[in-house]
């Protein structure tokens, strides 16, 4: 009797994770048909797995993101949709947060609202792409949930675009056949297509579409940084935050058309493919075994795929020569970094020798240079140098070009920052692309702090043990975010930030305290002279 009881108790218990709570004036009618959603358990308003595009599958594979049909009655939003096709993750690593559906059906976003919100309210946007290399990544993500930035008042918005082949693939026969003489960038269209929709209905859910921000990271804040150039993104927003990432570590470049191209005639031959029809027929887990993986310890094939090309469409020119030509979106940037992502042989010397013998090779006759502006003298030092070298050699660089070439060409603007908290590691805990001792402030430490969504890693296993200040860092990040999106300006009253300028380069370290730090003008300008040392792929990892 006891057995039965305690399995009544435990039935009952699963039960009460799942009962929806209906939101009080559903449906919100939409351009496209009524959705309704459901009260999540802090009183946010959740509006999950909405379709924003057509399918991309069959005859639509390779294909810029066509009108959804509209449908009668009301769409369910109770659920979050399956992530782009893509290689899944191992069950040991630090970003696992449980199996996802994959699926080529993939075009969907979530809506996350205060629970107050009402059409008319008016109430500031953010939108977040997330990264992954170009290969993988989800808008299902539990580090990339809206609920907690909600929960504060902003209306947040993720969504689902095309990853690796089926994201990026440029092919002759595709840019015949394409209206606009273009193919590949099909991930950025996708982007595009979602912050039309934005445009379109968030109104309807409480969000003012003239206060939209969008915010990306790693792979994400390369694609923010090309919907600032994009011609095709003009007016969909009022401000950009990168973390991680953009157009700029190469100086605002990207490969031609005819380039990419020959991407896929490898990736037809491979296939033994007759024609761009043939290859819409192969199953998409055939074509994902062609393509090299790095970004969750994954092998595959020798193809590796993902990124922009000048297209004609979504890129008429490179990000430099837009910017030149003042075709680029002139709105408000924020850009950073985390403290301890780049990684290069000046990081991983181990001593004073290997960290000289690094520089020469790097640097050539320019190496005396480098060794006084990062001067070390133990091996102690040459360490924490080479840290600092490959740090400024890569990702604050590139914020650092961003800034200049965005004050240079347009009048908005710009604010910088570095995030260097270290994740509170619980003792002993292992996780199997990180050493917890050393790790630092990695490549996407800061996001859980931006979105209030340090417990996603906590879900599947104990990682972390948050103190109080961790989530005091986190509300005043959000906050930040939030005040962007409202005003253009993200300073708030806890939190004073100023705007980069070429007579004053300083920028906001979110750490241990939040600080305005000057930046290193020298040995940046010395970086900026020489380029990006090759990176390893830790420093591309979602």
């Amino acid at each position: 009797m006891k057995k039965i009881a305690l399995l009544v108790a435990a039935v009952s218990a699963a039960g009460a994770q799942i009962v929806e709570t209906p939101v009080p004036g559903d449906p919100v009618a939409l351009d496209s048909g009524r959705v309704a959603g459901k009260i999540l358990a802090n009183g946010v308003k959740a509006y999950l797995g909405i379709p924003f595009a057509a399918p991309p599958v069959r005859e639509l594979r390779w294909r810029e993101p066509q009108p959804v049909k509209a449908w009668k009655g009301v769409y369910n939003a109770d659920r979050k949709a399956p992530e782009c096709i893509q290689v899944l993750r191992p069950h040991n690593i630090n970003h696992y947060f449980g199996e996802e559906p994959t699926s080529e059906d993939c075009l969907y976003l979530n809506v996350w609202a205060p629970g107050s919100a009402r059409a008319g309210s008016n109430l500031p946007v953010i939108v977040f792409i997330y990264g992954g290399g170009s290969t993988i990544g989800s808008s299902g993500m539990a580090l990339y949930d809206g609920a907690n930035v909600a929960a504060r008042g902003a209306v947040f918005v993720n969504f689902n675009y095309r990853v690796g082949a089926m994201g990026f693939m440029a092919h002759p026969e595709l840019t015949e056949r394409s209206p606009h003489h273009q193919s590949g960038n099909y991930a950025y269209l996708d982007q595009v297509a979602a912050l039309e929709w934005i445009r379109r209905n968030i109104a309807r859910f409480g969000g003012d579409p003239a206060k939209v921000i969008i915010s990306g990271q790693s792979a994400g804040a390369s694609s923010v940084s090309l919907l600032q150039a994009s011609p095709l993104a003009k007016g969909l927003f009022r401000g950009v935050v990168a973390m991680s990432g953009g157009a700029w570590g190469n100086n605002g470049q990207a490969p031609k058309l005819q380039d990419a191209e020959k991407t896929g005639v490898k990736i037809q031959e491979a296939l033994k493919a007759k024609s761009v029809e043939e290859m819409r027929q192969v199953p998409a887990d055939r074509i994902l075994a062609l393509q090299e993986e790095f970004q969750v310890g994954a092998t595959g094939g020798a193809i590796r795929i993902g990124g922009a090309n000048v297209d004609g469409y979504f890129l008429p020119e490179t990000p430099a020569q837009l910017f030149a030509g003042h075709k680029q979106n002139d709105v408000a940037v924020i850009a950073g970094f985390t403290h301890d992502e780049s990684s290069n042989s000046l990081r991983s010397a181990k001593n004073l020798e290997e960290y000289r013998a690094a520089a020469q090779k790097l640097y050539g006759k320019d190496a005396e240079l480098f060794l006084k502006l990062y001067a070390a003298s133990t091996d102690a030092e040459a360490r924490e140098m080479g840290h600092t070298a490959a740090r400024e050699g890569m990702v604050e660089r590139g914020a650092r070009n961003w800034a200049m070439v965005h004050t240079k060409y347009g009048a908005a603007p710009v604010y910088l920052f570095q995030y260097s908290r270290v994740h509170p590691y619980i003792p002993g805990v292992v996780i199997a692309d990180q050493d917890t001792a050393t790790i630092g402030a990695y490549h996407t430490s800061d996001v859980p702090y931006w979105f209030g969504t340090q417990e996603a890693l906590n879900l599947i296993r104990p990682t972390r043990k948050w103190t109080e200040y961790d989530h005091e860092l986190s509300q005043k990040m959000t906050a930040a975010l939030i005040a962007f999106a409202n005003t253009g300006d993200p300073g708030t009253p806890a939190v004073k930030w100023p705007r980069w300028t070429a007579q004053n380069e300083q920028l906001l370290e979110f750490g241990d305290k939040i600080q305005v730090l000057p930046m290193n003008t020298p040995r940046l300008d010395f970086m900026a002279a020489h380029g990006a040392p090759q990176a390893t792929p830790r420093a591309a990892r979602d």
